[in-house]
Protein backbone atom coordinates (compact mmCIF):
# COMPACT_ATOMS: atom_id res chain seq x y z
CA UNK A 1 0.00 0.00 0.00
CA UNK A 2 1.40 3.37 -1.00
CA UNK A 3 1.98 6.10 1.54
CA UNK A 4 -0.76 8.20 -0.06
CA UNK A 5 -3.29 5.38 0.31
CA UNK A 6 -2.34 4.93 3.96
CA UNK A 7 -2.75 8.64 4.61
CA UNK A 8 -6.13 8.63 2.87
CA UNK A 9 -7.18 5.64 4.99
CA UNK A 10 -6.22 7.49 8.17
CA UNK A 11 -8.12 10.61 7.05
CA UNK A 12 -11.21 8.49 6.26
CA UNK A 13 -11.02 6.73 9.63
CA UNK A 14 -10.64 10.08 11.40
CA UNK A 15 -13.61 11.54 9.55
CA UNK A 16 -15.78 8.51 10.34
CA UNK A 17 -14.82 8.81 14.00
CA UNK A 18 -15.69 12.49 14.00
CA UNK A 19 -19.09 11.84 12.37
CA UNK A 20 -19.81 9.06 14.90
CA UNK A 21 -18.93 11.42 17.77
CA UNK A 22 -21.13 14.28 16.50
CA UNK A 23 -24.09 11.93 15.98
CA UNK A 24 -23.64 10.55 19.51
CA UNK A 25 -23.47 14.04 21.04
CA UNK A 26 -26.56 15.19 19.15
CA UNK A 27 -28.47 12.01 19.99
CA UNK A 28 -28.99 11.07 16.37
CA UNK A 29 -27.85 7.51 17.10
CA UNK A 30 -30.41 7.05 19.92
CA UNK A 31 -32.73 4.82 17.90
CA UNK A 32 -29.88 2.52 16.84
CA UNK A 33 -28.67 2.33 20.44
CA UNK A 34 -32.25 1.42 21.46
CA UNK A 35 -32.44 -1.30 18.79
CA UNK A 36 -29.12 -2.80 19.88
CA UNK A 37 -30.26 -2.81 23.51
CA UNK A 38 -33.66 -4.27 22.60
CA UNK A 39 -32.10 -7.15 20.64
CA UNK A 40 -29.84 -8.03 23.59
CA UNK A 41 -32.35 -7.65 26.41
CA UNK A 42 -35.65 -8.56 24.76
CA UNK A 43 -34.88 -11.12 22.04
CA UNK A 44 -37.85 -12.35 20.09
CA UNK A 45 -40.03 -9.30 20.79
CA UNK A 46 -40.88 -6.56 18.32
CA UNK A 47 -39.11 -3.23 19.00
CA UNK A 48 -40.87 0.10 18.65
CA UNK A 49 -40.84 1.65 15.21
CA UNK A 50 -38.54 4.62 14.81
CA UNK A 51 -41.54 6.96 14.91
CA UNK A 52 -42.85 5.33 18.11
CA UNK A 53 -39.37 5.50 19.66
CA UNK A 54 -38.94 9.24 19.05
CA UNK A 55 -42.51 9.97 20.25
CA UNK A 56 -41.85 8.01 23.46
CA UNK A 57 -38.49 9.70 23.98
CA UNK A 58 -39.98 13.19 23.59
CA UNK A 59 -42.90 12.33 25.88
CA UNK A 60 -40.50 11.08 28.58
CA UNK A 61 -38.42 14.25 28.28
CA UNK A 62 -41.54 16.41 28.57
CA UNK A 63 -42.60 14.58 31.73
CA UNK A 64 -39.10 14.79 33.23
CA UNK A 65 -37.42 17.96 31.87
CA UNK A 66 -34.37 18.18 34.14
CA UNK A 67 -31.03 18.05 32.40
CA UNK A 68 -32.30 19.86 29.34
CA UNK A 69 -31.20 23.34 28.43
CA UNK A 70 -34.51 24.49 26.96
Amino acid sequence: MAAGEQALGRVRAGWQGFVWYVKAVLGEDAYQVYLDHHRRVHPGTEPMSEREFWRDKMDRQDRNPQGRCC
